[in-house]
């Protein structure tokens, strides 16, 4: 695993295998946030606010980008708080304070937004897939699955107010994705139901409350300032 642009306060695997929809050939994706040295924030030019790379397939956010990517529900940034126990690899002190107020994050406009938008890139990719080929079927297949998983997520989180990460039931995600591969209109009847599901009143908050990553932030910032002793320019 590469070197951490900062300190990791929170990581695991996240994707198809958090799902339950890996198969054989799946990659294995990770998702953490980290916390640069607060001192990096004070200079002229700010530190990358995020890491990306490829064999292992890793993304890492700083924890400013993190909050304000979960503060506006992205389906990928905001699971890595959700996820079942056994799938983090790094959790420090910080990291579980940040899982403590995970649900302090979600709103219903922002959910309805953000999943509803990713469900319905989902479904333009679905549409541009000739499934008369093998190749691109498969492709179509699983644009077909992270549609109805996102769908799925949004709609328990709207209800019941809660991230279903793992999904309950895999195989009912992959049969409607082939049977949608086959029949595209299937998810259009899809998105025009949860929707209406989304219009509907639900558990969530209209906004999300900002305060307490506020407050978890700066602890983060307080945590990760080690200043430097400049020489006296005076001489």
């Amino acid at each position: 695993m590469s070197t951490a642009p900062g300190t990791v306060l929170l990581s695991g695997i996240v994707g198809s295998t958090a799902y339950g929809l890996a198969h054989a050939g799946s990659d294995i994706d990770r998702l953490g946030l980290f916390a640069t040295p607060t001192e990096g924030l004070h200079g002229l030019h700010r530190p990358a606010e995020s890491h990306v790379t490829t064999a292992p397939d890793r993304t890492l956010h700083e924890a400013a980008k993190w909050c304000r990517l979960a503060l506006g529900c992205n389906p990928t940034a905001s699971e890595l708080v959700w996820l079942p126990e056994d799938l983090y690899e790094v959790r420090t002190p910080l990291g579980e304070e940040l899982i403590a107020i995970r649900r302090s994050f979600l709103s219903a406009r922002a959910v309805r937004n953000a999943y509803l938008g990713y469900a319905t890139q989902q479904f333009r990719k679905l549409l541009t897939r000739d499934t008369t080929d093998p190749a691109t079927r498969a492709r179509a297949a699983k644009h077909a699955r992270h549609l109805v998983r996102l769908l799925d997520q949004a709609l328990h989180l709207h209800e019941a107010g809660h991230n279903l990460v793992r999904l309950p039931d895999p195989e009912r995600v992959r049969d409607l994705g082939e049977r949608i591969a086959d029949d595209p209109a299937r998810a259009d009847r899809l998105l025009a139901a949860a929707t209406d599901r989304l219009d509907r009143p639900g558990v969530l908050p209209d906004r999300p409350d900002e305060r307490p990553a506020d407050a978890w932030l700066r602890r983060v910032r307080a945590a990760h300032w080690t200043p430097t002793r400049d020489a006296d320019p005076t001489g």
